[in-house]
C-alpha cells in the first residue's frame, strides 16, 4: 500500500514538473532576438535560458520566464510608447485634414484681402484719381485690419472703418472739395482729420456704418470658424499626448509583452481582452465622443450660413462700392462741409509754390500700380468650406470608436486563432467585455480607471465653448475669445493637475451600467491600415499554431495531474 501511496506521489511530481517545463519556453533566443529587434533596451543583461520569476510585478507566471525585473521596466516603456504611436498614427489623416485646411484658409483669405484692396483702389483710381495715390495706404490699411480681425486680432470693426475714414476726409476735403490750390500743410491735415467725426450731418453719409456692420457681420463667423479649427487641431495634440494611469500603464504592458516573458512573441491579445484593456485606458477619450459629434455638426451648420450678407468673401470684393459711395456723397456736401471745416480749424494757409500739379480729371492711372494678386481666386472660400465640412464629417465619431479600432484594426488577434488573454494563450476570451466611457469602466476586469484626467475635462470645457459660438447661442467678447485658442495645443508642460497620473486620474462614475452584450459593428472608412507598424500588419500562422499547441499540451498537462490525484485518492 505504502508502495502504491509513493507511486502516487511520484506521478503527482512528475506530472508537475513537466508541466511546468512544457510552459516554459525551450530557451530565451526568440525573446532575445525580438527584443533587439524592437529597439526595447539592451540585450546583454538578458538571460541566456529560462529562470524563475520572483522578482517580477506584472508579468509574474507559475512558470520558468525569460524576463528579469530591469526587462519588465522596459518592457512597460516599450508598451506605453507604442499606444502613443498608435494613437497619433490613428489620428493624423484628421490633424491632416484640419491643419491644412487652416492653411489653405488662411492663404485663399489673404488672396481675398488683396483683390478687394485692389477692387478699392481701382474705383478711386478711375473716379477720383486725384486723391487715389494718397489714398493708397489707408485703402490698404482698411483691408490689412480687417484681415488681422479674422485671424484673432483684438481690433474693433467700427473702429477701424472710421479710422479709414478718418484717413480719407482730408484728402477728399483737399483734393475735391477744394481742388485745385496748393495743398494743405500737415498740420491742418490732421485737424481736419480730428474733425470729421464731429461734423454734423455725417460727411460720408451713412456709408461708415453700412461697412462696419457688413464687416462685422461677416467677420465675426469667419473668426469664430477658423478659431474652430484652430482648437480642433489643440483637441488631437491634447488627446494624442494622453497621460496614462498607472492602472493602464500595467494593463498594456501585461497585454502587449508578457507573453514575451514566455517566449511567445508572436501571440496577440484576444479581441474581447484587447477591448477591455483599451476601453479602459481611453475611457476619458470616449468622453470627448459627443462634443466631438457636436463641435463637427456645429461647424457644418456655421459654414451653411455663411453666405448672403455673412459671406465675408463678397462683403470685403463689395467694399468699394460703399467707399465710392461715401466719397460721392462728400463731394456733393462739399461747401456745407467746408464751412464746418474752417469753423473749427480756420482757412487753411496754403504754400502757393507748391500748386497741385494732379487735378480731379487728370491722369494718374500710372502713379498707383495696382498689386497683383499671387494667384488667381479660382476657387472660392465657401466652396474650400464646403470641402473641408464634407472630409470632416467622415472624422465625427472618432473617439467614440477609438478603442475598437485600435484592436480590430492594430493589435487582437484574428478569428479563430490562438490568442493571449492576459495569463496564458487560449482559444477565446471568456471574461465580460465592458462598453466605452468612464461609467462602464466600473466592472471591467482588466483596467481599473479611478478619476477623471483634468487634462481631457479642460478639453471638453474647451469645446462646449466654441460649440456654443459657433451655434450662435453665445456672443464672443473680443479680447477674451483666444482663451479657446492656444496654439500647437502640446500637452508638455502647459497644463497641471492635482492628480497623479501615476495614481490613476480617471473617474468611474456614478450611476447605473447598462449590461450589454458586446456587439462589434464595422468601422467608419477612415481606418488607417496603411499606416500600421510592419511588424502588426500579419498574424504569424505558424507561430500562432505554435502557441496554440502549448495550449493543448498544458491542458492535457492539467489532465496528467488530474489523473494522478484521483488515482491517489483511490488508492
Amino acid at each position: 500500500m505504502m508502495g502504491a501511496h509513493a507511486l502516487g506521489l511520484f506521478c503527482m511530481m512528475f506530472a508537475t514538473l513537466t508541466c511546468l517545463n512544457l510552459g516554459s519556453p525551450p530557451n530565451c533566443d526568440e525573446v532575445r532576438k525580438v527584443f533587439q529587434q524592437r529597439q526595447i533596451g539592451p540585450v546583454k543583461s538578458l538571460p541566456d535560458k529560462p529562470r524563475t520569476g520572483n522578482d517580477l510585478q506584472v508579468c509574474s507566471s507559475r512558470n520558468l520566464t525569460c524576463c528579469t525585473k530591469k526587462m519588465e521596466e522596459r518592457y512597460q516603456v516599450a508598451a506605453r510608447r507604442d499606444i502613443q504611436n498608435l494613437l497619433q498614427i490613428s489620428s493624423s489623416p484628421l490633424k491632416f485634414l484640419i491643419s491644412r485646411n487652416v492653411a489653405v484658409f488662411q492663404d485663399t483669405f489673404e488672396s481675398v484681402i488683396l483683390q478687394a484692396e485692389n477692387f478699392t483702389t481701382s474705383v478711386l483710381q478711375s473716379t477720383y484719381r486725384g486723391m487715389a495715390t494718397e489714398a493708397a495706404g489707408a485703402v490698404r490699411e482698411l483691408f490689412t485690419d480687417a484681415g488681422l480681425f479674422v485671424l484673432g486680432s483684438e481690433l474693433s470693426v467700427d473702429e477701424l472703418v472710421q479710422r479709414f475714414f478718418d484717413a480719407l476726409f482730408p484728402l477728399v476735403y483737399d483734393r475735391l472739395i477744394n481742388p485745385g490750390l496748393a495743398p494743405i500743410s500737415p498740420a491742418y491735415a490732421e485737424c481736419v482729420r480730428s474733425a470729421r467725426r464731429g461734423l454734423s450731418g455725417a460727411p460720408f453719409g451713412g456709408a461708415p456704418a453700412q461697412l462696419a456692420a457688413q464687416v462685422s457681420r461677416a467677420a465675426v463667423p469667419a473668426r469664430v470658424f477658423l478659431q474652430a479649427l484652430h482648437l480642433g487641431v489643440e483637441v488631437i495634440n491634447t488627446t494624442d499626448h494622453l497621460q496614462l494611469s498607472r492602472e493602464c500603464k500595467r494593463g498594456l504592458l501585461k497585454m502587449s509583452y508578457c507573453p514575451h516573458c514566455q517566449g511567445l512573441t508572436q501571440s496577440r491579445p484576444c479581441m474581447g481582452y484587447c477591448l477591455n484593456v483599451l476601453r479602459g485606458c481611453l475611457a476619458s477619450l470616449a468622453e470627448v465622443d459627443a462634443h466631438w459629434l457636436e463641435f463637427v455638426q456645429s461647424l457644418g451648420e456655421l459654414s451653411d450660413r455663411m453666405h448672403g450678407a455673412q459671406d465675408l468673401e463678397q462683403v470685403l470684393l463689395g467694399a468699394h462700392g460703399l467707399v465710392q459711395e461715401a466719397v460721392a456723397h462728400a463731394q456733393k456736401n462739399g461747401p456745407r462741409l467746408s464751412v464746418q471745416v474752417h469753423r473749427i480749424c480756420g482757412h487753411p494757409n496754403r504754400d502757393e509754390a507748391q500748386v497741385s500739379s494732379v487735378q480731379v480729371g487728370g491722369n494718374g492711372r500710372d502713379s498707383i500700380p495696382l498689386r497683383a494678386s499671387p494667384r488667381d481666386i479660382d476657387i472660392s472660400l465657401a466652396n474650400r468650406r464646403k470641402e473641408f465640412i464634407n472630409a470632416l464629417r467622415s472624422h465625427r465619431t472618432f473617439y467614440g470608436g477609438l478603442a475598437d479600432q485600435l484592436c480590430m484594426n492594430e493589435l487582437s488577434s484574428g478569428d479563430g486563432l490562438a490568442c493571449w488573454n492576459g495569463a496564458d494563450v487560449v482559444k477565446s476570451y471568456t471574461l465580460r467585455v465592458v462598453g466605452n466611457g468612464i461609467k462602464a469602466q466600473t466592472v471591467n476586469p482588466e483596467v481599473k480607471v479611478k478619476g477623471s484626467d483634468p487634462v481631457i475635462n479642460q478639453i471638453i470645457d474647451k469645446l462646449k465653448h466654441i460649440n456654443q459660438l459657433l451655434q450662435g447661442k453665445s456672443i464672443p467678447k473680443f479680447g477674451t475669445l483666444d482663451e479657446i485658442e492656444t496654439g500647437s495645443g502640446d500637452r508638455e508642460g502647459h497644463y497641471s493637475g492635482d492628480c497623479d497620473d501615476e495614481d490613476g486620474c480617471w473617474g468611474s462614475g456614478n450611476g447605473d451600467v447598462k449590461r450589454t452584450i458586446l456587439r462589434i459593428s464595422k468601422l467608419t472608412p477612415e481606418k488607417t491600415n496603411s499606416h500600421r507598424h510592419h511588424h502588426t500588419n500579419t498574424v504569424d500562422v505558424e507561430n500562432g499554431a505554435s502557441d496554440g499547441s502549448r495550449a493543448g499540451t498544458q491542458g492535457v498537462c492539467l489532465a496528467l495531474i488530474w489523473t494522478c490525484a484521483l488515482t491517489l485518492l483511490s488508492w
